[in-house]
């Protein structure tokens, strides 16, 4: 088997986060996000490739990666000659690929079991298996339908209220047979999502869902971003640095440096390299990345730091996201949930 990581999406909503970080790689605690899915995939023993189908800065991702050294899997890189779609994406990176595809779009973070998805796709013969979960406000995205057997009967964007039937919307996972990847036309920008699917259901093909109730999430804009940060420290779902840690607990690398005086709130985490000065508070659900230095007299709670940003002294922050290599000046106060881009700098008493 093969599997498919759909990662050559902009990130717009994060900007300016991705403008120098594509969003496959973007931090999540000490790891990029793409690793979790790795990890989720590893579970399955007979994939014996991933192929991670690119488009914007795919340097600066196969920088992260290499050759997949660390990863535990063999990683292939496809880079897309223009953005051609998510169903343009799959068949372009499944050139000469006959084995079934387990296929993940870039921005979901998730729990499934996925030996269990394949499950259902083998148990049921289908052609196409699509992962469905359940969300609270049906409204904002596009329903998927099922029957009684689990086979897809209909897609619903957006729908009315009055139009509701389910609660189970597409979860950005899938299980294809490569040999339905015909009607796919080449080189083009194709939906998989409001084509292929649609045309599985339109010849009678075994298209059938999944429907996983466990944690997902997609971590898309800084809402989300911020979410799943919060729901890792709060044990809504576990991966990474949280996998056996006690969260009663600060979680700080021991290669960190905490000064005599430094207090630390739980949960909070801090990265390697970080030193963390004498009177400076590191409050809950503070998330501070490699490098980062916090000076005396600066609180930070409720923020997320990523690496080599510089706190100064005396500096409050409460809720924001700053980029790498920020310089924020002293008695500067930022509270709210900003996003603050790369190598930005806040001079001193800047108050927003």
């Amino acid at each position: 088997m093969k599997a498919i990581l759909l990662a050559g999406g902009k990130g717009t909503r994060l900007r300016p986060l991705t403008l120098h970080t594509p969003k496959p790689v973007v931090p999540i605690f000490d790891r990029v996000f793409l690793h979790y899915q790795i990890d989720l995939l590893k579970q399955v023993p007979e994939i014996d490739e991933v192929i991670l189908s690119l488009n914007y800065q795919p340097r600066r991702i196969e920088e992260v990666f290499g050759e997949g050294e660390g990863t535990g899997v063999k990683l292939r890189y496809v880079v897309e000659p223009a953005p051609l779609g998510t169903g343009g994406a799959i068949r372009y990176a499944a050139q000469g690929v006959t084995d079934t595809i387990v296929v993940f779009n870039g921005d979901v973070m998730t729990s499934v079991d996925v030996n269990a998805v394949v499950k259902r796709h083998r148990d049921a013969k289908a052609r196409a298996t699509i992962v469905l979960t359940p969300v609270e406000n049906p409204s904002a995205y596009g329903l998927v339908e099922t029957d009684a057997e689990g086979r897809v009967t209909r897609f619903l964007e957006k729908p009315s209220a009055n139009e509701i039937t389910c609660d189970t919307i597409n979860a950005g996972i899938y299980v294809l047979e490569p040999d339905t990847f015909d009607r796919i036309p080449k080189d083009v920008n194709y939906s998989i999502e409001r084509a292929y699917f649609p045309s599985l259901t339109e010849r009678g093909e075994t298209f059938v869902a999944y429907i996983d109730r466990g944690y997902w999430i997609d971590i898309g804009t800084p809402e989300k971003y911020i979410q799943v940060h919060r729901d890792m420290f709060d044990g809504r779902f576990t991966a990474g640095p949280f996998v056996g840690a006690d969260r009663t607990q600060p979680i700080v690398s021991p290669e960190a440096r905490i000064d005599e005086g430094a207090t630390l709130e739980a949960p909070c985490f801090i990265d390697a390299g970080v030193h963390v000065k004498a009177g400076a508070v590191i409050g809950r659900y503070a998330v501070l990345g490699k490098g980062v230095v916090v000076e005396d007299g600066a609180e930070v709670r409720n923020t997320i730091v990523w690496p080599n940003t510089r706190v100064g002294q005396n500096a409050v922050l409460d809720g924001p996201i700053l980029g790498r290599g920020c310089h924020i000046g002293r008695n500067v106060s930022l509270n709210g949930p900003a996003v603050v881009g790369d190598k930005s700098a806040l001079t001193d008493f800047t108050h927003l």
